[in-house]
């Protein structure tokens, strides 16, 4: 069990991806090594996290290719808005050209799925320390 201020202390990642089972299982794992993980399924519902949280997060891991609003849109979003502008983001996709998509969006990093969760967990390690 977690002592009350350990959970205080507990880094933030909110998870944007659209299928479920991803989520779930980037989510659970996160949560295993001690993350305080938020889920959301599009650029929307990741927006409005944010916003319940006015913004208190560590890292999003942002998948691109989503409905309702995509990747990109919700990059340039919370690029635009000062509470959320400052959270790195590490972007998950199946494309093809991730490093120029990466520095375009002005991202910290980028992984390739299918991820490999120890390479996740290693990007996340240092981006949440």
């Amino acid at each position: 069990m977690i002592s009350p201020d350990a959970a205080v202390a507990r880094r933030v990642v909110l998870v944007v991806e659209d299928d479920f089972d991803v989520l779930l299982a980037i989510g659970t794992i996160l949560e295993e090594a001690g993350y305080e993980v938020l889920r959301a399924a599009n650029g929307v519902e990741a927006l409005g996290q944010l916003g319940d949280r006015k913004g208190r997060c560590d890292l999003i891991l942002l998948d691109l290719m989503m409905p309702v609003m995509n990747g990109w849109d919700f990059r340039h979003k919370q690029k635009d808005t000062p509470a959320f502008a400052g959270i790195p983001v590490l972007l998950m996709s199946a494309g093809a050209h991730m490093a120029t998509v990466s520095g375009d969006l002005d991202a910290v990093g980028y992984l390739t799925k299918p991820v490999e969760m120890s390479d996740l967990l290693d990007i996340v390690r240092r981006h949440c320390s």
